[in-house]
């Protein structure tokens, strides 16, 4: 479909709101919103930018179609408790491993803040991705530029205006059941998601209703809300103070070279000549030449816009661009200093832990738990404890087991895993084990081991302790009744 071009010319009233350091330019003095109309940028790292979102986007989109051995890459199985990552399967269980992924994600981004300021905000968030690289995209394609738009906002309700936003409303709820739908894949798999899209609503009303509620957030989120998320809901924004200091990289306007602004021939005036691309293409409506500010998610456009202005009026680059406040006062930006180096020895400590704790995970889980009632039983014979013995198969395959319990305690005679076990792929067995000691060798309490073994080579062994009365006392009962043993 072709742009059928703005309906009219923008007027005066048509210029986007003028940013202040008193408000954000996107709620109007009565508290209303104001949407923004960004102008589109066009530059070496608007070009990296939509290169980057493309590749997060593909691999959003394609992980639970890639098959990694008998799974989807990343199959997140909440009914049956599994989760499958990359041929790596996690029980329930093995859930502790998430503080080390929360825990990393969060050292993560101490780091990388400190380093590169709020890089992730303006480049891998998915909230800007696919904002400014999906329903932006739409938008712009329907409605047009920047003018253009906030020209047909004010236009009166015609067949042209109602075309065009009926068709890029549509669009975006398209998209955001494309986007829900794919995301529900990563916990119910394709085949399942594909089937429960062919059947009866009724039958599936938990994954039906998930589905339109998130995709009316989402559409809700991107249609309307949009900026707003990163100013008034993300905490990102408001932490990076913490997090950077005066030799974090961040986006700026070097006001040394720029000021004071001045048209082209203007006689001692700076290189800005108060242009305002670099407000016009701002997502969030700041006007960087204020500072760094809550509302920045370094996105880059200004830079490109401000290096394309430059370029024209054949002057250097960068009066917008990256760098460290200390960097834009003339200093020398040291990447090596102690806030860095805190935050990347913890990095490496916490990478290292968890690489430790991930090569405990094993292709099983075997659990041994004493059965509920009492702790130990004695008859005329012997002293009982009872367990139950669980056994999780993670294999993408079947697999044989074979349980045995090794003890240095003498007249222990076990009940129950005569034959070996043999689990299907996923396959869970918990199997009662009972543990009997003859009353004239019993000793007292005493600790023995329980071993799973496999044909791969497997070797487990959980130990566990065997209650039971004071040997003593058990004696001088059976003395009292005459009993020899």
């Amino acid at each position: 479909m072709s742009d059928p071009g703005p309906l009219r010319p923008p007027a005066a009233t048509d210029r986007p709101p003028v940013p202040t350091l008193e408000s954000v330019t996107t709620i109007d003095a009565d508290g209303s919103h104001v949407i923004l109309h960004p102008a589109g940028a066009h530059g070496r790292f608007t070009r990296w930018r939509q290169i980057v979102a493309a590749i997060l986007i593909i691999i959003y989109l394609s992980l639970p179609w890639i098959p990694v051995g008998s799974y989807p890459a990343v199959f997140l199985d909440l009914a049956n408790r599994r989760f499958h990552l990359f041929g790596w399967t996690l029980a329930a269980q093995d859930m502790w491993l998430l503080f080390f992924l929360i825990s990393g994600l969060g050292f993560s981004l101490f780091f990388v803040t400190a380093l590169l300021g709020r890089v992730w905000c303006g480049w891998a968030c998915p909230q800007t991705v696919f904002l400014e690289q999906v329903y932006r995209r739409i938008e712009r394609w329907l409605e047009g530029d920047a003018p253009a738009r906030r020209a047909l906002d004010r236009a009166p309700w015609n067949a042209a205006k109602l075309f065009r936003r009926v068709a890029k409303h549509a669009l975006f709820i398209v998209v955001s059941l494309v986007i829900t739908h794919l995301f529900l894949a990563y916990f119910i798999s394709l085949p399942e998601l594909w089937a429960i899209m062919q059947s009866d609503p009724a039958e599936h009303w938990t994954a039906f209703g998930f589905v339109f509620i998130s995709a009316g957030l989402l559409y809700f989120n991107f249609a309307w809300f949009r900026e707003q998320l990163c100013i008034v809901i993300c905490p990102y924004g408001r932490i990076q103070s913490a997090l950077t200091d005066d030799h974090s990289l961040v986006i700026g306007y070097d006001d040394l070279r720029g000021e004071p602004r001045g048209k082209p021939g203007t006689a001692g005036a700076g290189d800005c000549i108060a242009c305002n691309r670099c407000v016009q293409v701002c997502p969030t409506g700041i006007d960087i030449r204020h500072g760094l500010q809550l509302e920045c998610i370094g996105c880059a456009a200004c830079i490109d816009a401000c290096d394309d202005v430059m370029t024209r009026l054949h002057r250097p680059r960068g009066l917008i661009r990256y760098d460290s406040l200390v960097g834009f006062g003339r200093g020398l930006t040291r990447w090596i200093r102690p806030r860095t180096i805190v935050y990347g020895i913890l990095l490496l400590l916490g990478a290292g832990v968890a690489g430790s704790a991930l090569s405990t995970v094993k292709p099983a889980n075997f659990t041994v738990f004493r059965m509920s009632g009492a702790a130990y039983f004695v008859d005329r014979e012997t002293v009982r404890n009872q367990f139950l013995v669980r056994i999780l198969n993670k294999r993408a395959t079947a697999a044989t087991y074979t349980v045995s319990v090794e003890t240095k305690e003498a007249g222990v005679k076990t009940s129950g895993f005569a034959a070996p076990v043999t689990l299907a792929s996923m396959g869970e067995q918990v199997t009662p084990l009972v543990l009997l000691v003859e009353r004239r060798h019993y000793t007292g309490p005493f600790h023995f081991t329980v071993r799973l073994r496999d044909a791969a080579g497997l070797s487990l062994a959980r130990e566990i302790e065997f209650l039971g009365p004071d040997a003593e006392l058990l004696r001088a009962e059976d003395h009292d009744k005459g009993i020899k043993r």
